[in-house]
């Protein structure tokens, strides 16, 4: 497993509130190529659980020999911080992941490699 090195903000619910209504799929197909999946908008940014949820969602969406670039709302960070862990603990060592960079808007790119 590889580690990783060193907007527009709508309302705030308290923690554990649920924005499901507010998200579409990330995806509603299977991936059979390398794709980049947008973890950026308003209600990912509201929703550290609807990112990771749907992270999730984007690599099990991605077959074998490919990946995918979670491109995630800078409004929670280093990817780090909360995301790596949810791909170690979900996913069973099954994938590999790199963090690529931080974009001009304050989000983050991590590209995850589906084995």
């Amino acid at each position: 497993m590889t580690t990783a090195s060193g907007n527009d903000h709508g309302h705030q619910d308290g923690p554990g509130a649920d924005h499901d209504h507010d998200a579409e799929p990330i995806t509603d197909r299977v991936h059979d190529n390398s794709w980049s999946a947008n973890l950026e908008k308003p209600a990912h940014g509201e929703d550290a659980d609807l990112v990771r949820r749907q992270a999730l969602e984007a690599v099990e969406h991605t077959t074998s020999g490919h990946h995918v670039n979670l491109v995630t709302h800078g409004a929670h960070g280093h990817p780090e911080s909360y995301l790596y862990e949810t791909l170690e603990t979900r996913l069973d060592g099954d994938v590999d992941w790199e963090y690529v960079e931080q974009c001009g808007c304050g989000g983050h790119v991590t590209r995850v490699h589906v084995r």
